[in-house]
């Protein structure tokens, strides 16, 4: 993860909006923002579950509905969005498409989301669904346990560290 003090960013907000904001943010997602919530500032552990996972599945929405038209748009009017473009879809398309051969797409996109790791959340989540076609309908719903799953993990491993120092 980038070595960002998330908590001091984000001071002159109330810490749940704080903690929904960090969690909408790429890379950063829930994965960042529980601990931030639990230790930083000092949320109960439900308070900052539920906040972060409100927050990760705000950008997810807006990616699954408008990425598609707008990426389009983009790649037919810039050179170097259409290069950007190109290296994320083909990252994206390395990365899931085993998983999609051999569980199926619902369940790979929960496993790809549900990974407590970088560049593995619902953004790119997102990005996966648009790529391999699968339906507002059907990813939507898979982003959803993903990201609860996650939300899970994270908790649990964020309340247990802090209790172990």
């Amino acid at each position: 993860m980038l070595d960002i003090d998330y908590s001091s960013l984000f001071q002159n907000f109330p810490p749940e909006v704080a903690t929904l904001l960090i969690a909408m943010l790429p890379i950063a997602e829930l994965r960042a923002a529980i601990p931030v919530a639990i230790v930083g500032f000092d949320l109960p552990w439900w308070s900052s579950f539920i906040w972060s996972v409100v927050g990760n599945l705000i950008p997810a929405f807006f990616l699954l509905l408008f990425l598609e038209p707008v990426s389009q748009r983009l790649i037919r009017n810039s050179r170097h969005f259409e290069k950007f473009f190109n290296w994320v879809f083909q990252r994206t398309r390395r990365r899931f498409s085993t998983n999609m051969e051999k569980y199926g797409k619902f369940i790979a996109l929960v496993l790809f989301v549900a990974v407590p790791l970088p560049i593995t959340g619902a953004w790119t989540g997102s990005v996966a669904a648009f790529l391999f076609g699968i339906r507002f309908s059907r990813s939507f719903p898979a982003i959803i346990v993903g990201v609860l799953i996650a939300g899970i993990v994270v908790t649990l491993t964020t309340i247990g560290i802090t209790a172990f120092f």
